[in-house]
């Protein structure tokens, strides 16, 4: 075949592409598991890091999520449980965010020092891009034990901050309702301008657009498990009661 037509060349390029076309994608396929696995860990990271487990080294991540999250259900708005999560990692750790809705909604359970946490997925819109976090709530689900926060693509050294540590302890001991009010009050407000510190967050300066969208984020992500919530705070309030119930009722058997 003559070497300078261009036929040798049209079929010399094919065959090159469909080479490096194969390799590609036997390398990619290699490396996908070792990638899940990143990803994973990755993810189990930013879980414990909104219950304020930090700056552990990537070999003890698996451990201490395997300690501390008892279990991952997939409840609904209304707090129905769809999927226990005995597994731990095999029910809203791999549920895919294209089927999340009001049927299907991720919920992590955590025991942290005898104590339980409630930790709830957030995502949102910043800037330039998506945003997500991690609000770890206490057992009452009336305030919030701690927070973790990303972006995809904020402005550096402004909205990129948001996955600061300095800016996540800033949403410890918040609350998240204004009195009798059934609408989630905690909210993230302009650098600054904080009136009310029991549930309004300090924003990031010279960030206003992602402080916005932070503040919708945490908000409407909230909402979203107001059923779940209010079962829970229903059932914290009713555990003081038949408590002493029982101790007036042991009282009156001993008299």
């Amino acid at each position: 075949m003559n070497t300078n037509s261009n036929t040798y060349t049209i079929i010399y390029a094919s065959v090159m592409v469909i080479i490096v076309a194969f390799l590609l994608a036997f390398v990619s396929s290699s490396l996908k598991p070792i990638q899940d696995a990143n990803v994973a860990i990755d993810k189990k990271s930013q879980i414990l890091a909104s219950l304020n487990i930090r700056g552990l080294e990537k070999s003890a991540i698996e451990a201490e999520y395997d300690k501390v999250i008892v279990s991952d259900p997939i409840i609904k708005a209304d707090g129905a449980v769809v999927n226990e999560g005995a597994g731990k990692d095999e029910a809203s750790f791999v549920l895919d965010s294209k089927d999340v809705n009001d049927e299907n909604m991720p919920l992590y359970i955590a025991n942290v020092d005898g104590a339980t946490k409630y930790v709830i997925p957030v995502t949102g819109r910043g800037l330039w891009g998506g945003l997500w976090g991690y609000i770890a709530l206490n057992e009452d689900c009336q305030s919030v034990f701690g927070a973790y926060m990303s972006h995809a693509s904020e402005t550096a050294g402004l909205g990129a901050l948001l996955v600061e540590p300095w800016f996540h302890e800033r949403f410890l001991g918040k609350k998240l309702f204004k009195g009798d009010d059934a609408n989630v009050a905690l909210t993230v407000v302009k650098a600054g301008a904080v009136k009310e510190a029991d549930y309004e967050v300090d924003g990031i300066t010279g960030a206003t657009l992602t402080t916005n969208g932070v503040a919708a984020m945490v908000k409407d992500g909230l909402q979203k498990y107001i059923g779940f919530i209010n079962t829970k705070s229903a059932a914290q309030q009713e555990a003081p009661e038949a408590a002493c119930c029982e101790e007036q009722a042991c009282e009156n058997t001993e008299e």
